[in-house]
């Protein structure tokens, strides 16, 4: 249902790199690009495949916000990827906005953190309610 999630950036290529290298994790690869405008990534071999996220300078030349309730969402394989990735972020110089481990109920397991620029977004599993 969702083609692709954008995200603004006033750290462009700051953010490129930590992208790149966060989302390389996941097996994601940048599969559209205009030089200096935006990246686009994802784990398919085309846009029309798979889902893909996106960096960007915003069109109106003015300064990227972050959005008061928005997030995006990166889902992993189990809750070890989970933690893995969230370590990566906070590694490349994100911020944490909440430790990896379960909420709520239904196996939901979830880190959250926020990018260079503010953006926030979580790695999520949902593992066996049991464990």
């Amino acid at each position: 249902m969702i083609g692709y999630q954008m995200v603004g950036s006033n750290q462009y290529e700051k953010a490129i790199a930590y992208y790149d290298a966060l989302l390389g994790e996941l097996g994601a690869t940048r599969m559209m690009e205009e030089k200096g405008k935006f990246v686009a990534w994802s784990q398919g071999d085309s846009a029309t495949q798979a889902t893909a996220f996106c960096v960007c300078k915003p069109d109106d030349n003015k300064e990227a916000s972050v959005g008061n309730g928005v997030m995006t969402a990166f889902s992993a394989p189990d809750a070890k990827k989970v933690d893995a990735l969230y370590a990566k972020a906070i590694e490349l110089g994100g911020t944490c906005e909440g430790k990896p481990g379960p909420r709520g109920e239904g196996g939901f397991y979830a880190g959250y953190c926020r990018d260079l620029d503010g953006n926030k977004f979580n790695f999520f599993c949902i593992q066996d309610a049991n464990g």
